[in-house]
């Protein structure tokens, strides 16, 4: 570590001083910011506009009006804005910010709510111009310029369709279970006044920047940090020698360095070699850009079938295997079933990597306490995992590091593995200083984990009615470098390669394999749109065979309660929600066919819960205050799960409201580690299902107990009765304790080629508030649409580096593209599970790639056995 000079007050001013005009008030600014938006929120503290993606102004989180014209700020050098008017939320009239704050909020316009901001000022502009007359086709094209990973965007123009016609909202939030109230915060969120980590200022704050690998499998032979040390407004720069603990991280086995050392060897595109504090988050960067890090670099291991041959160098640093993990299991005998059956499939499947695309990039402030612990505020999805790992890391205790969760700006499952937490505690601690670090989308999209691309190889095997009478798997999936849940996740689509179908024969095989390639880990669906993808497609196949249709062959195969299901477990009663959403959803796939389209099928299941064996332990406090906040609350509930747009605190708010009898405006939501409430990530779909049980019972104590003033009522919710996959001691293992369902119809018009329209019909055992479980639907089809069709995350095979490198190269698609999504809800209750809960989160995007595979098939003749089956090109993905 070096600790040069103590920081400034403030940068020094730059000679030639900006002036404009922000929100009714004349302003100067220095003229070295890069940007407009730098401008606004380093320097004027205005922190509506967003960070998404700064400089290159393809998530529109920062849009802004200058003139009365909407423009991305981050665009706009600040020698452009000289003189002019510029507005930001902020500015705009308490009466119209209302509207919005409401029509959002009523209409379930938003989730996690990081880019909303911008769209709000987007469609400001536009009702400006047209007022009534604005046109939600219209609207949606002038979307082109924003991006939203969340909603799907239905919801959105809802609200901005309610706007513009003057429709009058009353948003409220709903104190009972089953009530579709406004999501917790959502007026807040709506206009940018409730921060996420990158909008907190400390007295005295500095800002890290990271230097990363130049090499995917290199030595590091030495790292150089002078030219850095010297470079303007530096504090302090720091190598993994400095670290004082552990240095290996990690969510289930700890191979992830937090920084390579002089001696080690980098893995992958996203190690850290150096972090570097400075007074400003400009200089920071210039200065990380400044560290000489010599190399001896060595041929990246970049093929994960080669990496699987007995004379592969060993990727990753530390490890002595490039197999991850196997996860496999057998039933009856596959190769008699296959040989009997009159019809059989032989196809090899292949899914690709994704990129999560959360508009928030990831960001951590650490701020040392007078008595000699560190506070972290973190964005993360398992806040007492970072805890963990931080005071392993430092050292010390875990009663020397608290973490609070700050809400964040999307993940599904991105934001599981830490990203900057680390490196940010470890400076804030040696500086004793206030230290935040935000990593630039081009960072993000090097370091935090992907969605594995698998390779999928299916026999199947069928009689003459279409009843299936065999399956063989083997799968191959690229994990990347480090651990992170890459083994979790190809159990999970072991587990589920079978689909809600039963089968009396089956065998599985699927491996994960260690490369040098991007970390693959959680992400929404976990292995089972992999899984399913294939499974679906052989499906369709078969019926093809038989002469049946897709609907048919699935009424006939899938699974009801007290059968065995995939790797030898009976089904409970929640099963029935497969045949429910097959039921429901049959009037829709008759008319379409009626009407001439070309349509697919496709049905799915996802397990909610961790499974496999684990002991999943979730507590919850209920505690009333002495005196209420500010905003007249005085109920605390606490529990142990992220809330990152999928409405978690809004779960718990409802529930506590409905067990006290109290008003939820009552109620303040806090996850933080000052109680041991936590068990693991935010993950598989459990947030809803625990955080509702623990809950639950907390509140139930808290009645019990007279609803007495300063006192912590504790509940818990507990998990235990689940087996390991492939565990020998159980043949008919209970691998999961809940699934949710789902039927997904896709329907093309024949003369364009392009879906219409997705109808989409899911069980969620309970929906706790059904607006928001359909927007958690409507976003998921948005993000299945895209898997299926456009999006990829390739790397290059020559050096293991991702060469998508922008927002816009990974082929989301826009508020145009996106057809309409007509959502249904099915509720079959889920034995032993609270209120019947089964989740919606991971299985939403199960079905829809498989069904829009089989209605390509159906428009043009041609099976789709890789993905994304329709790829576009950069200039494609934001017109």
């Amino acid at each position: 570590m070096t600790d040069l000079a103590a920081p400034s007050a403030a940068p020094t001013p730059a000679s030639s001083p900006v002036s404009f005009v922000v929100n009714g008030t004349p302003v100067s600014v220095r003229s070295d910011h890069p940007h407009l938006l730098s401008a606004l929120r380093d320097e004027l503290d205005i922190t509506s506009p967003k960070d998404g993606c700064s400089p290159s102004g393809q998530c529109g989180c920062c849009t802004v009006m200058i003139d009365g014209k909407a423009v991305v700020s981050c665009q706009q050098p600040l020698a452009k804005v000289a003189g002019k008017s510029v507005v930001t939320l902020e500015g705009v009239a308490d009466e119209e910010r209302k509207r919005f704050a409401d029509a959002f909020a009523a209409c379930g316009g938003l989730q996690c709510g990081f880019c909303i901001p911008g769209i709000v000022m987007r469609a400001k502009a536009q009702i400006d111009k047209k007022g009534a007359d604005l046109k939600r086709a219209d609207m949606a094209r002038h979307l082109g310029a924003h991006l939203c990973r969340c909603t799907g965007y239905v919801k959105v123009l809802d609200a901005i369709e309610g706007v513009a016609q003057g429709t009058t909202f009353e948003p409220a939030l709903s104190g009972s279970v089953g009530g579709a109230g406004a999501k917790y915060e959502a007026g807040e969120l709506t206009l940018g006044d409730r921060g996420y980590v990158d909008d907190m200022r400390m007295p005295g704050m500095l800002h890290a920047a990271l230097h990363l690998a130049d090499h995917t499998r290199a030595e590091v032979l030495g790292i150089d940090t002078r030219a850095a040390e010297e470079a303007v407004g530096v504090r302090a720069v720091f190598t993994a020698a400095d670290i004082p603990g552990e240095l290996m991280v990690g969510i289930i086995y700890k191979d992830w360095p937090v920084m390579i050392p002089v001696g080690g060897r980098t893995s992958y595109a996203g190690d850290v070699l150096a972090v570097v504090v400075a007074d400003t988050r400009e200089h920071a960067r210039a200065a990380a850009a400044l560290i000489d890090v010599s190399y001896n670099a060595l041929a990246p291991v970049t093929d994960p079938l080669a990496a699987l041959l007995p004379d592969a160098p060993v990727a990753v640093w530390g490890t002595s295997s490039n197999v991850l993990s196997t996860s496999e299991y057998q039933r009856g005998d596959v190769d008699v079933a296959l040989a009997a059956s009159a019809h059989t499939v032989h196809e090899v499947f292949t899914t690709q990597r994704i990129e999560h695309a959360f508009l928030e990039p990831e960001s951590t402030l650490a701020v040392p306490q007078a008595d000699g612990t560190l506070h972290v505020y973190s964005g993360g999805q398992g806040v007492w995992d970072d805890r963990d790992d931080i005071a392993r890391m430092l050292g010390v205790g875990n009663d020397k590091v608290v973490v609070t969760l700050v809400s964040n700006g999307g993940a599904f499952g991105g934001k599981e593995d830490m990203c900057n937490q680390a490196h940010t505690a470890l400076a804030a601690w040696w500086l004793k200083a206030p230290v935040k670090c935000t990593v630039s989308r081009e960072e993000s999209l090097r370091m935090h984990a992907k969605r594995h691309p698998i390779q999928l190889e299916y026999w199947a095997g069928c009689d003459a009615d279409g009843y299936l009478t065999g399956l063989r798997v083997h799968a191959v999936g690229d994990s990347g470098a480090y651990a992170s849940v890459g083994m979790k996740v190809l159990e999970r689509a072991a587990g589920h390669a079978s689909g809600p179908y039963r089968l009396p024969a089956i065998d599985v095989t699927a491996v994960a394999v260690r490369t040098n390639n991007p970390v693959c880990g959680a992400f929404r669906g976990f292995g089972a749109n992999q899984a399913q993808f294939a499974m679906e497609g052989v499906l369709d196949r078969l019926a093809e065979q038989v002469g049946i249709s897709g609907w048919e062959i699935r009424k006939r195969n899938v699974i009801h309660p007290g059968e065995v299901w995939g790797p030898g477990q009976v089904m409970d009663d929640g099963c029935a929600g497969a045949e429910a959403c097959l039921d429901a959803i049959r009037p829709r796939y008759d008319q379409a066919r009626a009407q001439g389209k070309a349509i697919g099928l496709g049905l799915g299941l996802k397990n909610s819960g961790l499974g496999n064996g684990f002991r999943e332990l979730c507590r919850a406090v209920v505690h009333f205050r002495t005196t209420p906040d500010a905003h007249g609350r005085d109920i605390e509930v606490r529990h142990g799960f992220t809330e990152m747009g999928q409405g978690v605190h809004t779960v718990a708010v409802q529930v506590a409201a409905e067990e006290l009898g109290v008003d939820p405006n009552r109620i303040e939501v806090i996850v933080d580690t000052t109680r041991e409430l936590g068990f693991g990530q935010t993950t598989g779909s459990r947030g809803t299902l625990m955080a509702a049980g623990s809950v639950q019972k907390a509140a139930l104590a808290a009645v019990a107990g007279g609803c007495a003033i300063g006192i912590d009522f504790e509940g818990e919710h507990l998990v235990d009765w689940t087996h390991k996959i492939g565990d020998p001691d159980h043949p008919q293992p209970l691998i999961h304790a809940a699934f949710g369902y789902a039927a997904q119809l896709a329907i093309i018009d024949r003369e364009s080629g392009l879906v219409e329209r997705v109808v989409a019909v899911h069980d969620v055992g309970r929906a706790i508030n059904p607006l928001l479980c359909e927007g958690q639907i409507e976003g998921s089809v948005h993000m299945g649409l895209g898997y299926a069709l456009t999006e990829q995350f390739p790397h290059d095979p020559e050096t293991g580096f991702p060469t998508n490198t922008t927002l816009r190269s990974l082929g989301i698609l826009r508020a145009k593209d996106v057809p309409a999504i007509e959502v249904q809800l099915v509720e079959v209750p889920q034995p032993r599970s609270p209120y019947g809960i089964k989740g919606v989160g991971e299985i939403g995007l199960v079905p829809t790639a498989p069904a829009v595979a089989a209605a390509l098939r159906e428009y043009d003749g041609q099976w789709r056995n890789t993905l994304p089956m329709r790829p576009k090109g950069a200039s494609d993905s934001d017109e």
